[in-house]
């Protein structure tokens, strides 16, 4: 096997058991891995055995520590980078180092393991392959809505703590008129839920159910919206030109094959909000 300086190396979200043979053996033949909280490595390590080094490597000393692995790389020396779950890179750090070294001229590889975009949106069925995940969303509800705005013609996925997902879903249910969405926590573990029904469904039911864990959520696409068009944006510049919601629906549906009772509807739905 082929053997490279920088090992990127995913570790279970939940189940241990999750874990590849390759990644194992991986861990045991590095010099040094890097790791966010060693606290944390360190129990996936005891599991297995391992008496591999750790290294401090997270958000807060990123850029430091970019002069200790060097050093280390130019001794001949090999680093595995992990996370405290998943795949580093997805919401975790490592693109600093791994930017570095390739700059550089070390070689990178990164291992197939644990992902919990992936994980979640195996077990939902989707009508079509693309979706935007974008980490977890902002906080204040101007910058949600943005996203809910520019996100309607894909399925729109993000990750979530458990304290802020009753008012984010309650954003999502205002802005995009109780969309259909679904709420997946403790993935792989004993507890593990995904509930998908409406939002304001979803809503109820995590009133009554105390939420914990990490959660991966999903805002499925609009359905009467199925071109890649920014339609608010089109309905915006013809109700400036004084054109009537009937007017609007025909140009837009003549000029965007969009359906026009489709995009009469949502012109009356948001005259109503307002």
């Amino acid at each position: 096997m082929k053997e490279y300086d920088f090992y990127i190396v995913p570790t279970p979200i939940g189940n241990l058991g999750d874990i590849t043979l390759r990644a194992l053996e991986t861990l045991k033949s590095v010099d040094i891995i890097a790791c966010e909280d060693i606290r944390v490595t360190q129990k996936l390590l005891n599991h297995f055995n391992i008496k591999t080094k750790c290294i401090s490597y997270h958000k807060f000393n990123e850029k430091e520590r970019i002069d200790k692995f060097l050093a280390i790389l130019n001794e001949g020396k090999k680093i595995a980078l992990v996370s405290d779950a998943g795949t580093p890179l997805f919401c975790d750090p490592g693109a600093v180092i791994v930017e570095e070294l390739r700059q550089h001229g070390f070689t990178i590889t990164a291992l197939p393991g644990a992902n919990a975009v992936v994980t979640f949106l195996s077990q939902i069925a989707r009508d079509d392959e693309d979706f935007l995940f974008v980490g977890f969303l902002p906080r204040t509800k101007d910058k949600i809505e943005n996203i809910l705005l520019k996100c309607k013609t894909t399925d729109l996925v993000f990750y979530e703590s458990p304290n802020r997902i009753l008012n984010t879903l309650e954003i999502i249910s205002s802005s995009r008129n109780n969309p259909k969405v679904a709420v997946a926590r403790e993935l792989t573990k004993v507890f593990e839920e995904i509930i998908i029904d409406e939002c304001d469904n979803v809503i109820k039911y995590f009133k009554n159910n105390l939420v914990k864990g990490e959660i991966a959520a999903l805002v499925f696409r609009d359905k009467n919206i199925k071109n890649d068009v920014d339609l608010d944006e089109k309905i915006n510049v013809l109700k400036k030109k004084n054109f009537k919601a009937k007017e609007i629906a025909a140009i837009l549906s003549a000029l965007y094959n969009l359906n026009k009772n489709d995009v009469y509807k949502k012109i009356i739905e948001d005259l109503c909000k307002n």
